[in-house]
């Protein structure tokens, strides 16, 4: 076989190589990508969420002030979602910021006045728009992340992330009481009907 012959087909097989290569580098970076995209919309809800916990805490004031912890542990829940790093962290800070509110939510129960206030219930409107939200937002960065580890896990583009720093990307985790979300009631308080007077004898 001629030298050139052989020269031409082992610059091809490089070649074919060479985008095979290409493509799985931009594979990974784009997968990256689309990670950190998706989580800018998680991060967008978790801040409007944070943003909606202080008037909250005031309007439960106006009417249940004695409930010291409930509301502190509302406000530290809040601090800690404001100060997350990483989106492991974020969903730990989250969840707990579910459960906190859901706290708050049964101790508003005990005061008709408060359920009944209208900015309280705008606000508890706005939470449960959030929290849908929040939890679209979290299905789609886990399928990415997901995708992501997936190529960063499996041969042969595990090489490539091993080489370029490509590593595994934090899930968006809600525990399995905080993915029931907050139930909020907007039903009035039931109506006890007045108790008859005595029939006279």
């Amino acid at each position: 076989m001629p030298v050139i012959i052989v020269v031409l087909i082992v610059a091809a097989v490089v070649v074919v190589l060479g985008f095979i290569l290409v493509g799985m580098y931009n594979g990974l970076v784009q997968g990256r990508l689309r990670v950190k995209e998706a989580y800018s919309g998680i991060d967008v809800q978790l801040k409007r969420r944070a943003s909606l916990i202080p008037n909250l805490v005031e309007t439960v004031k106006g009417y249940a002030a004695h409930e010291k912890d409930v509301l502190e542990n509302v406000t530290r829940a809040r601090a800690m979602l404001q100060q997350a790093g990483t989106p492991g962290q974020a969903a730990e800070a989250n969840n707990m910021l579910t459960s906190t509110l859901r706290s708050l939510f049964a101790v508003a129960e005990n005061y008709p006045d408060l359920k009944a206030n209208q900015n309280f219930l705008d606000l508890q409107h706005e939470l449960a728009d959030v929290e849908e939200k929040i939890a679209y937002a979290r299905q789609f960065y886990n399928s990415n992340v997901l995708s992501y580890n997936t190529k960063t896990a499996t041969f042969p583009s595990v090489i490539f992330a091993g080489l370029f720093g490509f590593k595994a990307e934090e899930f968006f985790q809600a525990e399995e009481e905080a993915r029931q979300d907050v139930k909020v009631s907007f039903a009035p308080p039931p109506v006890t009907p007045p108790t008859p007077p005595p029939a006279s004898t």
